[in-house]
């Protein structure tokens, strides 16, 4: 006998769906607002498309096999390949910039934790062929206006924002030598989760001063202003239009949630310029949301070279902030009326007025064989139906 679902993976109950509904409409929503436009793709994709954009190890936290057509395939983890791919395909006859929103569900097979399973449902956002920081704010926005949708303030979530650009470029204003770049982005991606005093060995390692180590332990306290006294030369530029940024996200109403925070890396290697992770301001979760701008990815798969930014939320840690703040407003769909009978009356006449209400747009249950009007009424109650409509013994009604 069965006794449940695969490990990491979900059984949706009807209260569960109705979560995952409610989620799921507020996403579609407030992309709308923003004038975005639904896609989605196939969910088996060839694995090829995945260890292009992230290196044969991926391999190992994909469900990947050999269809019957001998093709190596995987389940997607992701939808950013799927999206580059598919834009790549139209990239000329398309209107620019693109906006194109997607509710995949997705799969990695990996180690089970708080936040994250083998399986989930994700909001994927992208914007394809604009350049300017004010596309990078419009995507800030819209995921920071889903936070206000379900009732998360900025007393609530923090939209922490870097930029890669200005990160390295304070970088190697501390001593950081171009071949150790990406060594130091690793170090300040776990600064979190590492003991300070590991952070600093791997630092020093790198050949920094011991000051310029205290520096990088603190980044995170470092201001947009503390950068800018250091930063010179064409990289001020950058700095100016981060500042920039900033005032566009004050214009569109989401400047409480922000905070420039230079620790944000984002794991993947892809990132070019701005990018934000959404936490709760409490810390007990996950990262809510995370992307940023890749302007060099679609070229790189080989497809059409457009500028290009993206964020991903996933359903999982939504669902459990707003479980655990008492914002999962979400209840499973309830009938209209429960019809009801005499117990002599014929079933058929029952069925005829369900037809004829379903067939004016209302939901309708009745009891499926005769039944006291008293056992009637209580599986309405608990069936939750709105109104309870008896039919009477003659052609009127009696609600």
């Amino acid at each position: 006998m069965f006794k449940g679902a695969l490990p990491g993976f979900r059984d949706f109950y009807p209260q569960e769906l109705a979560e995952r509904a409610y989620i799921m409409s507020t996403w579609r929503e407030v992309a709308r607002r923003y004038a975005f436009v639904e896609y989605d793709g196939p969910p088996l994709e060839p694995l090829e498309l995945y260890t292009r954009k992230s290196g044969d190890e991926i391999v190992g936290q994909l469900y990947s096999f050999v269809d019957k057509g001998e093709r190596e395939v995987a389940l997607r983890p992701e939808m950013t390949p799927t999206v580059a791919r598919m834009v790549a395909a139209r990239a000329n006859a398309l209107r620019k910039p693109v906006r194109w929103f997607s509710m995949p569900q997705l799969f990695r097979y990996e180690r089970q934790q708080k936040g994250r399973l083998r399986e989930h449902y994700q909001l994927n956002v992208d914007l394809f062929g604009a350049s300017e920081v004010a596309a990078d704010a419009e995507l800030l926005a819209v995921a920071l206006d889903i936070m206000r949708a379900f009732g998360l303030t900025p007393d609530d979530i923090v939209a922490r924002v870097s930029d890669r650009r200005i990160l390295t470029a304070y970088l190697a204003s501390l001593g950081v030598t171009a071949g150790g770049m990406d060594a130091a982005y690793g170090v300040i991606d776990k600064l979190e989760r590492t003991p300070r005093d590991v952070s600093a060995e791997r630092l020093a390692a790198l050949g920094l001063a011991p000051s310029a180590v205290e520096a990088v332990l603190g980044i995170q306290a470092a201001t947009l202003a503390d950068v800018a006294r250091v930063v010179t030369g064409a990289d001020a530029a950058v700095v100016e239009e981060f500042a920039q940024y900033q005032r566009y996200l004050e214009a569109l109403g989401v400047g409480a949630y922000v905070r420039f925070d230079l620790s944000i890396v984002r794991g993947l290697a892809y990132y070019t310029g701005i990018v934000f992770e959404l936490f709760d301001r409490s810390g007990e979760f996950r990262a809510v949301a995370g992307g940023g701008r890749y302007d060099t990815l679609l070229a790189s798969l080989g497809g059409a070279d457009l500028p290009a930014l993206g964020f991903g939320m996933g359903d999982v840690v939504l669902g459990e902030l707003l479980r655990a703040r008492g914002l999962m407003k979400a209840v499973p769909e309830r009938a209209d009326v429960w019809l009801a009978a005499a117990e002599t009356e014929p079933l058929e006449r029952v069925m005829r007025e369900a037809a004829a209400r379903r067939g004016a747009g209302q939901s309708v249950e009745y009891a499926l064989r005769p039944q006291s009007l008293s056992k009637q009424k209580k599986a309405a109650q608990a069936s939750g139906a709105q109104e309870f409509v008896t039919l009477s013994t003659d052609d009127g009604r009696n609600g």
